[in-house]
């Protein structure tokens, strides 16, 4: 991909993070700014922190605090002092920071997953000072440790969980490889959505979904009363093992486009779609089982394989109606998972290839804290229901 092209996206990343709060994001402004002076003293004074050389130029002399007011919330600077000649850090203004320069850096770090020759360059169009492998990987251990942070936080009482996955290219070795992006979502009972955490994975198999859920139950993850997700082996194992008893909503959407696979005539697709619809639709579940019923019997001569693949696999995106009324339609899809996948493609799609699954695990950790900090400062997604059903005994419906 050309630079330009590179550019132009960059620019709309900035235009997008200038227009909303974030906290978070004033952390790692501070965190790479504070870095990339120190960066440029070093290259002033030709001489690293405490080492001897014949070319040194000056002496550093500490640093000196100041804290700017900006867009994204308060950055603390660590100026640094040089004793021997002038020197003032060329990546901000005096007085003054160049907010703008800092967020292109910033939004390309996340863009390209923050990889060692590509912070170098940045940070030497940021500073105008060419830096080393080792310096940059100090920086992306910064970074790394703020996402670390975030990924061990704990979790607490959570009512629904909603489950995804997606996969993304990364260099292992001499070769180049799918590795699967695990998260999870999370609805308080105060109806507050947050993202719980991610991990990057070989695959989808029950050992690596079911570690990542231990770690969620760890964290103190309690009080579930419904999971939603899609249908994969691995990830119904790992549920199974992990929530036993907990009731687990299968994504109506997927179901709705699964469905197409057994329709044997193309002209039938419209009217299955829409009688699948009035199924997920019903007011009850009762209406549910009955118009499901309708439905298998309706097709179980002409479709034979149509019927029994809904007959056996529908039921299980009937599980939402035993939560309250006004919970359903949001709990129903795993569309609130889906929509942050879709936002973090659309951003590894420009990466490309990822040098190292860190680096994939970065830009996904980094994007989903500014996600999940912006949800903290919003309303509700969920509004307060006075139906509380019988969760404990309600059981999930085994397929055999």
């Amino acid at each position: 991909m050309a630079y330009q092209s590179e550019y132009t996206l960059l620019e709309q990343v900035i235009q997008m993070l200038a227009t909303k709060e974030d906290s978070k994001f004033s952390k790692v402004i501070e965190k790479v700014v504070n870095e990339a002076m120190k960066l440029e003293r070093a290259k002033t004074l030709q001489a690293e922190p405490y080492e001897r050389t014949e070319d040194r130029m000056g002496y550093a002399n500490g640093f000196k605090n100041k804290t700017l007011a900006l867009a994204t919330g308060k950055v603390l600077l660590k100026i640094p002092q040089v004793r021997g000649l002038e020197f003032y850090p060329s990546c901000i203004e005096k007085g003054i920071r160049s907010e703008r320069a800092l967020k292109l850096a910033i939004a390309e770090m996340y863009v390209k997953g923050v990889s060692t020759r590509r912070v170098s360059d940045i940070v030497e169009i940021l500073c105008g000072t060419e830096v080393s492998s080792s310096q940059v990987s100090r920086l992306a251990k910064e970074l790394d440790e703020e996402a670390t942070s975030w990924r061990s936080s704990p979790v607490g009482q959570i009512q629904y969980l909603v489950l995804d996955a997606t996969y993304e290219s990364v260099r292992v070795g001499s070769k180049v490889v799918k590795q699967s992006l695990l998260m999870a979502i999370g609805v308080d009972y105060e109806g507050k959505r947050q993202i719980l955490g991610t991990e990057v994975a070989n695959s989808e198999a029950e050992v690596n979904w079911r570690s990542f859920l231990e770690g969620l139950v760890r964290r103190g993850l309690h009080g579930l009363t419904m999971i939603t997700s899609d249908d994969h082996a691995g990830l119904r194992a790992a549920i199974d093992a992990v929530f036993p008893g907990i009731l687990w909503q299968r994504c109506q959407f997927h179901l709705q486009q699964n469905a197409r696979g057994y329709v044997t005539r193309k002209d039938d697709v419209p009217a299955v779609a829409a009688e699948i619809r009035k199924v997920f639709n019903a007011p009850d579940e009762q209406n549910a089982e009955r118009y499901l019923q309708s439905l298998v019997e309706k097709y179980e001569k002409t479709q034979p394989r149509l019927a029994q693949w809904a007959d056996e696999n529908l039921r299980e995106g009937l599980s939402v109606f035993h939560i309250p009324e006004n919970h359903r339609r949001k709990l129903r899809t795993s569309n609130l998972a889906e929509r942050q996948m879709k936002e973090i493609k659309r951003r590894t799609k420009v990466v490309g290839v990822f040098p190292n699954a860190d680096s994939l695990l970065r830009l996904a950790a980094a994007m989903l804290i500014e996600q999940n900090d912006q949800w903290q400062n919003e309303k509700r997604y969920l509004p307060e229901s006075n139906d509380r059903p019988a969760f404990k005994e309600i059981y999930r419906k085994k397929v055999a």
